[in-house]
């Protein structure tokens, strides 16, 4: 993050959008003056000490996703990228939220594995640059509990059924 200064477009900007909003943090003596010197880029003094007006924090950086790990037997994934072992059902994920996704998926599989599925297809789509919220999660959502008692293993899907936007998950013998 640079420590520049705002120049004064930047500054009359964010001083517009500083009138609009309501804090919900510790109350400033007196919004108005801390707006003022934002807007006119000066050092802003509060309890007796300048402070130059900054942009908040930047978020730190997620944790990297692990690689996915293989399956307990490489085989049935072989097959199944190869069209020999027919996948028994399929979980799509578009249109869940990430709590709705976090607390169907364990419930499918679950279903999946008492009519005695070996392998599903979840799909999770790729999201903007191959980052989308629902692809990060999945494989963290796959090492919960409740879903680790009834998944054998996973791999990434084959181009035909999704490719990076979609999961084979093996399924643990009931």
């Amino acid at each position: 993050m640079s420590h520049r200064r705002l120049t004064p477009d930047e500054a009359r900007a964010w001083a517009r959008v500083a009138r609009t909003v309501k804090p919900i943090g510790p109350k400033t003596d007196d919004i108005d003056t801390f707006i003022d010197a934002l807007e006119h880029g000066e050092p802003v003094l509060r309890h007796g000490k300048a402070k130059s007006v900054a942009l908040p924090p930047e978020k730190p950086a997620t944790k990297a996703v692990k690689s996915p790990a293989p399956p307990q037997n490489r085989a049935n994934e072989k097959r199944v990228r190869r069209g020999k072992l027919e996948l028994a059902g399929r979980f799509d994920l578009h249109g869940h939220t990430q709590i709705s996704a976090e607390a169907a998926l364990p419930e499918f599989l679950a279903r999946k594995q008492a009519e005695g599925a070996r392998c599903v297809l979840v799909i999770t789509g790729k999201g903007k640059g191959g980052e989308g919220v629902l692809r990060r999660n999945f494989l963290r959502w796959l090492e919960m509990p409740a879903a680790r008692a009834l998944v054998s293993g996973y791999s990434e899907s084959h181009p035909r059924h999704g490719g990076s936007g979609a999961w084979y998950v093996f399924l643990r013998q009931a």
